[in-house]
């Protein structure tokens, strides 16, 4: 009897072995490419023309440490996409666009800007996207396009700020007044129309970021009583500029509500919100939890907090950039960046911060299992009989979305 039983022991060992050694599963990814949209939040320069000739006294280097390192690269890295190259880098070729493309540009504002015509607007990158379609089309025949772009692609939108910064610079010696209060409901009617545009071109997955709370960042949470009541600091805590974040606050309720309708307008058009905001004030208001140490002044700038002018040199930069909150007068670190990522793609440090679905479960994903194994033998304590080989088994289960993501393409060269 006790033999028989080392023998069922066994037998299930080697079974299990076996099987475990033969068997592959493979997550592939239906998202093929990035393309982004945006302003400083993401581009390093490296995408705006005479950067930074025409910024005043904004950063020469507004990004700590390279681009692989701003949110929508780490996101492209989390989803297991190349960083997107930036447009005025690619030469035009199928294989660059397919991999997907920066468009965005330090300074772009979502309304046309009167004041400096080379900086970008919304209106000009969804023109470089028109172009970036047409060419698809072109090389690849309109339907093969059309299904990738619908299946494969990802577009990830981040506008606002630079608005915002514009008008804030401009109102340095009042509050904001009654006309500011109206902005927000322009801004986000030209975002609505860049969906739809888009939309009618068959994009049907986007990430719209948020804007930060600006009224806590080093250039305006200076600002004292003849400026914004409430700016400053007082020791190590920052007292932010409220009537500025109240109408960040404003725009980001504004657009996530219209994202909330358009979920429901556009079929099969799957759209989230991701709350920055919300994300930079839980670190701003719990630093040392996030393992930060200053969330008052800019590691890198001149003046008061070091938030008056930019980041002129890297020569500037304090000595341990990772406890800084913010890297220069308006643009977090790289380490808050890293946090806003985590929470963006799984909420793993603050849940929905991305609304309705995190960035993780948005990206349509395959699990193909593959199992090359043999009839596992009868585990009994009698003789077993031979056993001959099953042909290979090959299932594909589809990760569950509530509105179900188009099939696939399967052409090759889209890899």
């Amino acid at each position: 009897m006790r033999k028989d039983k080392t023998i069922f022991v066994i037998l299930h060992i080697v079974n299990t072995i076996f099987i475990k050694m033969v068997s592959s599963n493979k997550t592939v990814n239906q998202i093929k490419a990035m393309y982004v949209l945006g302003d400083s939040s993401v581009d390093c320069g490296e995408n705006t023309l005479f950067f930074p000739f025409l910024l005043n006294n904004l950063s020469l280097h507004p990004c700590d440490g390279p681009p692989s390192a701003i949110l929508p690269h780490l996101l492209a890295k989390k989803i297991g996409l190349p960083y997107p190259i930036p447009f005025y880098s690619q030469n035009g070729s199928t294989e660059v666009l397919l991999r997907g493309v920066n468009l965005g540009s330090t300074g772009a504002t979502i309304m046309s800007n009167p004041t400096n015509s080379v900086l970008q607007s919304l209106n000009q990158q969804l023109r470089q996207a028109f172009e970036i379609f047409q060419l698809l089309q072109l090389e690849l025949g309109q339907e093969t396009a059309t299904n990738f772009i619908q299946s494969s692609t990802l577009f990830y939108l981040s506008f606002g700020k630079d608005d915002y910064i514009d008008i804030f610079r401009s109102k340095s010696a009042k509050s904001p007044g009654s006309n500011e209060t109206q902005v927000s409901r322009i801004l986000v009617d030209q975002m609505t129309n860049a969906i739809q545009y888009l939309y009618g071109s068959s994009v049907r997955k986007f990430v719209f970021m948020g804007i930060l709370p600006l009224g806590c960042a080093p250039r305006f949470s200076q600002w004292t009583n003849n400026a914004v009541s409430g700016g400053g600091h007082s020791g190590d805590r920052v007292v932010c500029a409220d009537e500025i974040n109240n109408l960040i606050l404003e725009y980001n309720a504004f657009l996530e509500n219209r994202i909330i309708s358009l979920n429901v307008e556009l079929a099969d058009a799957q759209l989230i919100f991701c709350d920055v905001y919300r994300m930079m004030m839980e670190i701003i208001k719990n630093p040392n939890a996030y393992g930060f140490e200053n969330v008052n002044s800019a590691c890198c700038g001149i003046g008061m907090d070091n938030g008056m002018s930019g980041c002129m040199s890297m020569n500037m930069v304090c000595k341990n950039p990772s406890t800084y909150v913010w890297w220069d007068l308006f643009n977090p670190g790289r380490v808050v960046s890293s946090l806003l990522a985590d929470s963006a793609w799984s909420g793993q440090l603050l849940p929905d911060i991305c609304r309705p679905t995190t960035l993780q479960k948005l990206v349509p994903t395959t699990i193909t299992n593959t199992q090359h194994y043999h009839q596992p033998p009868p585990i009994t304590t009698a003789r077993h009989h031979d056993h001959h080989p099953s042909p290979t088994k090959t299932t594909t289960i589809a990760t569950r979305h509530d509105n179900p993501p188009p099939s696939p393409i399967t052409t090759t060269h889209y890899l």
